[in-house]
Formats: structure tokens, sequence, C-alpha cells
């Protein structure tokens, strides 16, 4: 994975609308490819059809080229999401470590231990428990925005699928072979039939 696959992607402000977009142009860029094939002259005694191959790469290339900024996009939210929880991790262990540190130091302090235990537990436990709600709201916000791609990501794969079974239904039944020349019966020796 290379760095710029860890990139944000362009305005991520308007990420929706403009996934949106290049979901877009991407089934219609396929659709394109699809009618091309559709109506493109089938080639005689064959299944196969003519069409204009420079034409057809340059749209399925256009097709591909808009296919890996949501991948991009979807490495970038992965990257965000362990970033975000390890930063989360780190701040919950600083907290903790202060409120241990802190714990600590209360303890020392022989005029109050009864309070600066008591004091210190509850600090710990609101430490731990930010930590948790810190987790569970970064894992929340994540799950959001994978299942936002992995959507997105199925309706591109169903629109692939659907014009790919297109094109296998357009295709023309194979012709009946011809049939073989007859031998003929007299000892004449023919040089074109070996």
């Amino acid at each position: 994975m290379s760095s710029s696959d860890l990139v944000p992607p362009a305005g991520t402000g308007s990420a929706e609308s403009s996934s949106e977009a290049r979901r877009l142009a991407v089934e219609q860029l396929l659709t394109q490819a699809i009618r091309m094939v559709e109506r493109s002259r089938p080639m005689p005694f064959s299944t196969s059809v003519m069409i204009n191959g420079e034409e057809v790469l340059g749209i399925l290339q256009k097709a591909f080229a808009a296919l890996p900024e949501e991948l991009r996009a979807a490495r970038w939210m992965l990257k965000e999401r362990d970033d975000m929880r390890l930063r989360t991790q780190r701040e919950g262990e600083d907290i903790i470590a202060a409120a241990r540190a802190r714990a600590e130091q209360m303890v020392q302090r022989s005029e109050v231990v009864k309070a600066a235990e008591m004091r210190a537990r509850r600090t710990v436990d609101e430490a731990e428990e930010r930590a948790r709600r810190m987790k569970l709201e970064t894992e929340d916000w994540c799950d959001q925005r994978l299942a936002a791609f992995e959507a997105m990501l199925h309706k591109t794969a169903t629109a692939v699928s659907t014009g790919r079974q297109r094109l296998q239904d357009t295709r023309l039944p194979r012709p009946a072979p011809a049939p073989a020349p007859a031998e003929p019966d007299d000892d004449i020796f023919d040089q074109d039939l070996g």
C-alpha cells in the first residue's frame, strides 16, 4: 500500500455526493461499453462482433480509473480508524497513568489517605469509562463509514455483474459445422488433398 493510498480523498466534506457521482459515472461508462458491444456488427460464421477496440478500451480505462478513488477512500478510512483507535488507546492509557500517578502521590501524603484512595479510584474509573466510551464511539463511526462504502461498492459490483450478464445474453449461437467434402473414389492423386 503506497502512501498515496493513505491520503484522505479529495473533498471529504462532500464525500457522499462525490462518491455517488463517481458511481454514476462508472455505471454510465459500463452502460456505454455494453451498448457499444450490443450494437456492433457480428462477424460472419462466428459469435464474435466487430468493435472499435480503442474506443472500448478507452471507456473501460475511464471506468477503471474511477474505481480506485473509492478503494483508496476505503483504505484511508481503515487507516483513520486504526489511527483513531491508537490515539484513543494512548490517550486512555495516559489518562489512566496520570490518574495512577496522581493516586500514588495522594497516597504518599499521610494527611488524607482514605480520601486519596477513594478519589484515585474514582479518577481511574472515570478515566477508564471515558476511554471505553471514546473507543466505542470511534468504532461506531468507523463502522458507519465502512458500511456506506460497502453499500456503494456492492452497487458497483452489481452493475458490473449485470453488464457482464447482458454481454453473455447477447452472444449469438454458434453455426453448425459445414459438412466435410466427400473423398473421390478414384485413385488419382490430388496434390491439394495431400
